[in-house]
C-alpha cells in the first residue's frame, strides 16, 4: 500500500455517473482500466492499472451532485480540516463520515462553489499509481472566484501561492514547499454560464492526440486542445455524460517555462 500522503496533497478521485455500466466501458476502453469488486454499500467501484487503484466510479445517490469527478485532498484529521474549512467561508456538503475501516471523508466547497473532498485514511491510502498512463496526472481548481479560492486553499491547507506573470492568464500555483500539488484557473467567458466552478482531474496518456480521437469515437466533447506546453500535451474534454476531465501525455513538452512569482 501506498504511503499516506501530506496533508493538502490530492491523494484520490472518485466520480458519479447515472450510467456507471457506460461510464466504466468508456474510462475502461479509454484509461486500460479494469474494475474491482466493490467496496462498502452503493456499488462503489474501484478502477485499476496493471493492479494498482487509481481511481473509483459510483451511481448517484439521493441528494449527491450531477456527474462529475471529485478530488480529494489529503488530511491527518479530517475533523480538524472540516473546521478550517468552515472557518476559511467554505460550506460542508457532507460532514466528517467515517467509512468503514477504509477512512474519514469530508465533500465541501469553497466560497467559490468548487467542490472538493477531504480524506483522511484508514486501510485505503489513497492512489496506488499516478503519473502514469491510466493514473492521476494532475489538477486544478476552474474558478470564477480566483481571490476567494487564492485566499481559501491556502488558509485551510497550508499551501504557498506563485503566480504566473502573463497578464493574460490568470493562474497561480499551490504548493508545499517545493512541491506544486494544485493549480489554480479562473474561468473566463469561453466558459458558458450554466459551467459551474470545478476541479479539472488530469489523466495521464502515452499519446494525447490518440486519445483524444479515441474517446470522440466513444462519445465525449473535445473542450480544448491539444495543446503542447512545457509540461507536456494535454486536452480538456467532457465524457458521454457531460463530466469535465483533461488527459495530458508528459512526453510531448515544449515551449518556455512560465514564470512564476512568489505572493505568500
Amino acid at each position: 500500500m501506498p504511503a499516506e500522503a501530506t496533508e493538502g496533497t490530492p491523494c484520490w478521485a472518485d466520480a458519479t455517473f447515472t450510467d456507471l455500466e457506460g461510464a466504466k466501458r468508456f474510462y475502461g476502453e479509454l484509461l486500460g482500466w479494469t474494475f474491482g469488486d466493490t467496496l462498502a454499500d452503493g456499488n462503489y467501484t474501484q478502477a485499476y492499472v496493471d493492479g494498482k487503484a487509481v481511481a473509483a466510479l459510483m451511481p448517484p445517490g439521493p441528494g449527491q451532485m450531477p456527474p462529475g469527478w471529485c478530488l480529494y485532498l489529503a488530511s491527518p484529521d479530517a475533523e480538524a480540516t472540516a473546521s478550517k474549512i468552515r472557518g476559511a467561508g467554505g460550506t460542508l456538503l457532507v460532514e466528517p463520515m467515517r467509512v468503514g475501516e477504509f477512512g474519514t471523508m469530508v465533500l465541501a466547497a469553497d466560497p467559490g462553489g468548487v467542490t472538493f473532498g477531504v480524506w483522511q485514511p484508514g486501510t485505503h491510502k489513497g492512489f496506488e499509481a499516478r503519473t502514469v498512463p491510466g493514473a492521476f496526472n494532475w489538477a486544478e481548481v476552474f474558478t470564477r472566484a480566483p481571490e476567494r479560492a487564492d485566499a481559501f486553499f491556502p488558509e485551510v491547507f497550508g499551501y504557498g501561492v506563485q503566480r504566473m506573470t502573463d497578464d493574460g492568464v490568470d493562474f497561480t500555483l499551490y504548493d508545499l514547499g517545493a512541491d506544486p500539488v494544485l493549480g489554480r484557473m479562473r474561468m473566463t467567458d469561453d466558459f458558458p454560464p450554466e459551467v459551474p466552478p470545478y476541479m479539472n482531474v488530469y489523466f495521464t496518456v502515452d499519446d494525447c492526440d490518440a486519445a483524444v480521437e479515441k474517446a470522440t469515437s466513444m462519445g465525449a466533447t473535445l473542450r480544448f486542445g491539444p495543446m503542447t506546453i512545457p509540461f507536456g500535451r494535454f486536452a480538456a474534454l467532457t465524457d458521454p455524460e457531460g463530466a469535465p476531465f483533461s488527459l495530458i501525455d508528459n512526453g510531448t513538452t515544449g515551449g518556455e517555462m512560465p514564470t512564476l512569482e512568489r505572493v505568500s
